[in-house]
C-alpha cells in the first residue's frame, strides 16, 4: 500500500522539528555563555582530537617513518581512509547543502568552504572510521579497546554539545563512517594488489 504523499510529508516535517529541537536542547556548549558554557574550551579540544588534519599528518609522519612491510601496509591504507572520508564528507555536503544550527559559533579549526554546511558531520565519520580501523589492526588492551568507542562517542555528543551540528549529522556521519571501514577493508591496499603504490613509498 502506498504511503500518502502529504502524510510521507507531515512525518518528514516532523521528524526534522524534533531533530532541530533536540539539537538545540543538547547544544548546551554551543557559547560561553550556555548552561556549560565552561566546558566550552574542553569540547573544542576534543574537537582538534577528531579532526582531519592531524589525523592525516600523524599517519604521514607515522608512514616516513615506518620500517616494517607490515606496518606501512596498515598505514598505507589508514591515509587511503582518511582521504576516501573527507572526499566523501565533502561529496555529501556540498549535495545535500544543510545549514548549520542557528546557535553555532563559526569558531572552528581550521575550517573548508563546505564546513559551513552540516550534513554529515565529518568528525562523526572519522570517529566511527578511525575507531573501526584502529580496533581491527591493532592489538590492544580491552581497557584501551573501551577507551576507543568512548572516544568515538564523546567526540561524535560534542558535536551536537557545540551547536556543531543537529543529532541527524552526527548519527549518519557515525553509519557513514562505519560503512566507509567496509569499503576500505574490502579494498585493502598491499605490495601485491598495489606493487607500485609501496615501491614508490618505499623509495622516499
Amino acid at each position: 500500500m502506498d504511503l500518502n504523499p502529504s502524510f510521507l510529508g507531515i512525518a518528514l516535517r516532523s521528524l526534522l522539528a524534533i531533530d532541530l529541537w533536540l539539537s538545540k536542547k543538547l547544544g548546551v556548549c554551543a557559547g560561553e555563555s550556555s548552561s556549560w558554557g565552561s566546558v566550552r574550551p574542553l569540547m573544542k579540544l576534543l574537537e582538534i582530537s577528531g579532526h582531519g588534519i592531524p589525523w592525516l599528518l600523524g599517519t604521514l609522519y607515522c608512514l616516513s617513518r615506518s620500517d616494517s612491510w607490515a606496518g606501512r601496509e596498515v598505514l598505507m591504507n589508514l591515509l587511503f581512509s582518511l582521504l576516501l572520508d573527507l572526499l566523501l564528507v565533502a561529496l555529501i555536503k556540498g549535495l545535500v547543502r544543510r545549514r548549520r544550527p542557528a546557535h553555532n559559533q563559526m569558531d572552528m579549526f581550521f575550517t573548508l568552504s563546505v564546513d559551513k554546511y552540516s550534513f554529515p558531520s565529518g568528525h562523526a565519520t572519522r570517529a566511527a572510521l578511525v575507531s573501526r580501523f584502529i580496533l581491527n589492526h591493532l592489538v590492544l588492551a580491552i581497557p584501551l579497546r573501551v577507551l576507543v568507542v568512548l572516544w568515538a562517542f564523546i567526540l561524535g555528543l560534542s558535536r551536537v554539545m557545540l551547536g556543531r551540528h543537529n543529532v541527524t549529522d552526527v548519527a549518519f556521519g557515525f553509519f557513514l563512517g562505519y560503512m566507509q571501514y567496509s569499503i576500505v577493508d574490502y579494498c585493502w591496499l598491499s605490495p601485491h594488489n598495489a606493487p607500485v603504490l609501496f615501491v614508490l613509498w618505499n623509495q622516499q
